[in-house]
């Protein structure tokens, strides 16, 4: 995840931006996640990318036997482990998305979800290479971003976390187009399905790219 997100926005400051989430947020996010995991098979191993502090892994684990979350972040990881405390089934490790530290073929399915490649700040064609990497054959990998159909609703929601100092004031001259930019420097950019099927033709790979709930892009890859 971005230096942002690890040095500001991270474990405590990080669950409380999902608490303060309006309502049509809170639907797209039980929306995505409900849509995520019905594409799990049952038993699985699942790796996902930027954990965070484990909200979304529990989840996941109702499908998959073994859910191991990575994150760069020190502090939500210590979190997470508090979070998670209950569960047998999870865990988690620090580790850096362009570079897993993983064997090839290592998971069944692979997810970063919850416009988390954006939030990664980096190229999501890197992000997705490792992805398939680490991914068995059969096994796919599930990406997420969000619909533009969502923008106000999400435009309100970041608003709101800069008003109670968990983000920098928007900058509203240059904030739009999926784009929401913070005066503290912070940048939240979204990946449309264009992008994401050019990011599958770069990678030489199939994607099925579908949009659920009139908020999230889900582009989906088996290997």
């Amino acid at each position: 995840m971005s230096d942002y997100y690890r040095k500001k926005l991270s474990a405590r400051r990080l669950e409380q931006v999902y608490q303060i989430a309006p309502a049509r947020i809170q639907q797209y996010l039980q929306a995505e996640i409900e849509c995520v995991v019905s594409r799990l098979k049952a038993g699985i191993t699942v790796l996902e990318l930027g954990c965070g502090y484990g909200r979304v892994m529990p989840a996941l684990a109702v499908k998959a036997s073994t859910v191991v979350g990575i994150d760069n972040s020190l502090e939500n990881l210590l979190y997470a482990k508090q979070f998670l405390s209950s569960s047998n089934t999870c865990s988690v490790a620090a580790m850096d998305v362009t570079a897993l530290g993983f064997a090839d073929e290592t998971f069944d399915c692979v997810v970063c979800i919850q416009n988390g490649l954006s939030a990664f700040q980096i190229d999501p064609a890197v992000t997705m290479r490792e992805s398939l990497r680490v991914t068995r054959q059969g096994g796919r990998c599930i990406f997420t971003s969000y619909a533009s159909a969502i923008w106000e609703a999400r435009l309100e929601w970041f608003k709101l976390q800069a008003e109670v100092g968990l983000l920098g004031r928007i900058d509203c001259k240059r904030t739009g187009d999926g784009v929401i930019v913070c005066e503290d420097g912070f940048r939240a950019t979204t990946i449309s399905p264009q992008q994401f099927g050019n990011l599958a033709r770069e990678l030489s790979v199939s994607a099925v790219v579908t949009e659920v709930d009139e908020s999230s892009v889900v582009c989906e890859v088996i290997k």
